[in-house]
């Protein structure tokens, strides 16, 4: 039985997190940012219309390709606010940031928007919980616990398994049509959502307007050249910003007891940098932060950051923050350890 000091204990550790939302609130940081993301969104439609236009004016070239790069990055930067978009930052109205989710996901990237919030808030709501955060899944192609390796079945599996921290940044340039793929299928076999028929349509518009333009435009092997180079690279970037966050932090199960702060703070990584890095990353690079307040503007997460990390140094909780090179050191230093039984059997 747990005795009354203990739970006097417990109920002050419960209302840590309380304090320091107090602290972020008094200090205006969940405030909306209309101005922020009006200047945003109108960068990236110009960014897109300067890609769109370059486009046309090259027509049948293999300079095409240096467009397909720089799309890329605009297509991640769009997704970005698509993300911002589903944490209700951008304007904190259910309705105006689903509709913003939905033109920026499905309209203008070809991702299902819907079926993307929905795991994304899975994830937030039990960051690195081995069966409960899909980012953690078995199904994964990483085996990214000791439990995954150990399940690896096939010889296949196994080989893939033991050099994955070798195959890790190529796998990612996969993602993208990882992504449209997991997208098209959740909007044809997934729960029935209010909003699945505006995504199917605004998502098929995507895909058939953009197969189109490119094998009209372009010379079919040209096309195809242009695809891969696209959607090699936007899964390459989007892989290269979300990976740090996570990975190589504690996995979580369901013996493991920690309130709402010690469970965001733990599992998550912080990038340093200055604002280069913030624009790039797409504010991902403040990891504990955004996932402490989700809600919270990209630009106030900067200002939150110290009173965040002071926070955290009261309460003796490690605040981890790395350059982006060293994260992704220690992902691939982790996946290369989760696989070690296996190459040990070999």
């Amino acid at each position: 039985m747990t005795s009354r000091a203990g739970s006097t204990a417990e109920a002050a550790r419960g209302s840590d997190y309380a304090v320091l939302c107090r602290q972020i609130k008094a200090a205006g940081l969940l405030d909306r940012r209309p101005v922020y993301y009006t200047l945003k969104i109108t960068a990236n439609t110009l960014l897109l219309i300067a890609g769109i236009t370059a486009f046309a004016l090259l027509g049948r070239s293999w300079y095409q390709l240096l467009v397909a790069a720089f799309m890329a990055f605009v297509f991640t930067q769009i997704a970005f606010v698509g993300h911002d978009a589903g944490h209700r930052q951008i304007t904190g109205s259910r309705r105006a940031d689903d509709l913003l989710g939905v033109l920026h996901g499905n309209m203008l990237v070809g991702l299902s928007y819907g079926w993307w919030v929905a795991k994304h808030n899975r994830h937030h709501a039990n960051p690195n919980h081995e069966g409960r955060d899909p980012d953690v899944g078995g199904g994964s192609v990483l085996a990214l616990t000791d439990g995954h390796a150990a399940a690896r079945r096939g010889a296949f599996g196994r080989v893939l398994a033991r050099i994955q921290a070798y195959l890790f940044f190529p796998m990612l340039l996969l993602e993208g049509v990882h992504l449209h793929v997991a997208s098209v299928k959740a909007l044809l076999g997934g729960p029935s959502r209010r909003s699945r028929t505006t995504e199917a349509l605004l998502l098929g518009g995507h895909l058939v307007g953009y197969v189109t333009v490119l094998f009209v435009v372009l010379s079919p092997l040209q096309a195809v050249a242009f695809i891969l180079v696209h959607q090699c690279l936007f899964g390459l970037y989007m892989g290269c910003a979300f990976a740090p966050n996570h990975k190589g932090m504690p996995i979580l199960n369901d013996e493991t007891q920690l309130d709402f702060l010690r469970r965001q703070v733990l599992t998550s990584r912080n990038i340093r940098g200055g604002r280069f890095t913030d624009f790039i990353l797409g504010g991902l690079n403040y990891q504990i932060e955004h996932h402490l307040f989700p809600s919270m503007p990209r630009p106030a997460l900067r200002h939150s950051q110290p009173l965040v990390r002071a926070h955290c140094e009261l309460h003796g909780l490690p605040y981890l923050e790395s350059s982006l090179l060293g994260s992704y050191t220690q992902v691939l230093r982790h996946l290369h350890t989760v696989a070690e039984p296996l190459r040990a059997a070999e």
